[in-house]
């Protein structure tokens, strides 16, 4: 930029020409500190390429503090009938500002004006710096506080995990025994049993069963709160996978009046994925789209092609889930219905053991649902490598 290209400041009160070493206008007097910083505001807003002297307001500066009139007063240095006289001139002139018909007025000096300004947007600048810094150490409290809360709340899910995963344990060992007189009972190892005996043993197996499941899905809960989960990935092959899920389902389905069904696309490729946990979610997905299917309604178990992945899906014609509660039935703990007479059982951990398992596969887990008309769950898993189908499982921790 050239000196002829620099933009020239002129006097905002009387339009004298400035020299930069000037500390106030050699005409009137005004303190071109003040000056300065409204030249620099209208300065970054010129447009682009623009030059020429930069035409301040007159006495703009007073823009920059609120109530200045107000301010005087408190301060001693006008009475109160100056400014009252002061704004019944300001308001006939309508334009001018309070410290220029101030000014006028002789109620004070140019360079008394432009000092209190000074203090004061002084003042304001330190009060703001003042909030900043009080604002800055509720901040670093309040996130201290976070910080603590959170570490409690990690100690109390790590507690609650540890306490699950006993009482699971400690379920299952007189559970087995359970299991185990209960088949004794139900092959005749003790002898034949009457209709009667042999359906209230198989009542008795089923229950069992789904003991099992719950006992199961607790454990699976506390090591996954505790970060405990561990991925075998390997390639694994969609096919055998959602036959295996929907052989083991049909009985339930069945039971229910429920008609259970299975769409695999031809020629799938294999996906990256830990056989057992997948098998896992789709059983559950499945069995809970049973469980919230009434008799004479469909549950089908897909996978297809998406775009060098593979989509599993889950579909129902059940009761739905209202779009308001859609996340909560990912949550840990949490049954739709969680009253104690509620229709449907469950410990309310399949689906958040699902989201879970999902995730840590790398992958998300969809929900499309309306009340009464069915949901959809569904997810995606990357196709493996054929390079790497022959080579052995990778093991993953995921906490």
């Amino acid at each position: 930029m050239t000196p002829s290209d620099t933009p020239r400041l002129a006097c905002p009160q009387c339009g004298t020409p400035l020299d930069p070493q000037d500390a106030a206008c050699p005409a009137c007097g005004v303190d071109l500190a003040l000056v300065s910083v409204l030249a620099e505001q209208q300065f970054l807003g010129r447009p682009k390429g623009a030059t020429g002297p930069i035409a301040l307001r007159p006495t703009s500066v007073e823009q920059l503090v609120p109530r200045l009139g107000d301010y005087l007063l408190t301060q001693g240095y006008i009475t109160a009938e100056q400014l009252q006289a002061a704004l019944a001139l300001k308001k006939e002139s309508g334009g001018r500002l309070i410290g220029q018909v101030l000014v006028e007025m002789g109620a004070l000096s140019r360079e008394t004006l432009d000092r209190v300004i000074a203090r004061q947007i002084l003042e304001l600048q330190n009060a703001l710096l003042e909030a900043n810094r009080s604002l800055e150490r509720r901040v670093a409290d309040r996130t201290a506080e976070l910080e603590a809360a959170l570490v409690k709340l990690t100690e109390i899910n790590q507690l609650k995990a540890n306490i699950v995963s006993n009482i699971s344990h400690e379920l299952r060992t007189p559970l087995t025994q359970i299991k185990g007189y209960a088949s004794l009972l139900e092959d005749g190892s003790f002898g034949p049993l009457a209709p009667a005996q042999q359906t209230a043993v198989a009542t008795v197996m089923q229950a069992i069963a789904r003991l099992e499941k719950m006992i199961d899905n607790l454990i699976g809960y506390a090591s996954a709160a505790r970060g405990e989960m561990t991925l075998a990935l390997g390639p694994v092959t969609a096919a055998p996978l959602v036959e295996a899920v929907v052989r083991r389902s049909r009985p339930v389905a069945e039971r229910r009046g429920v008609r259970l069904e299975a769409r695999l696309a031809p020629g799938l490729p294999d996906v990256v994925a830990d056989a057992e946990k997948l098998g896992w979610v789709l059983l559950q997905l499945v069995d809970n789209a049973i469980k919230f299917t009434p008799a004479g309604g469909r549950v089908l178990l897909s996978a297809g092609p998406e775009a060098h992945r593979v989509r599993f899906a889950v579909q129902d014609t059940g009761i739905g889930i209202p779009s308001e509660r859609m996340e909560e039935i990912f949550e840990d703990f949490r049954q739709l219905d969680g009253s104690a007479t509620r229709r449907y059982g469950g410990t309310g951990l399949g689906l958040a053991l699902v989201r879970r398992i999902v995730e840590a596969h790398g992958a998300r887990i969809t929900v499309d649902s309306r009340v009464g008309g069915g949901s959809q769950f569904a997810f995606s898993l990357p196709v493996a490598d054929r390079q790497a189908d022959d080579r052995p499982g990778k093991a993953v921790g995921v906490g």
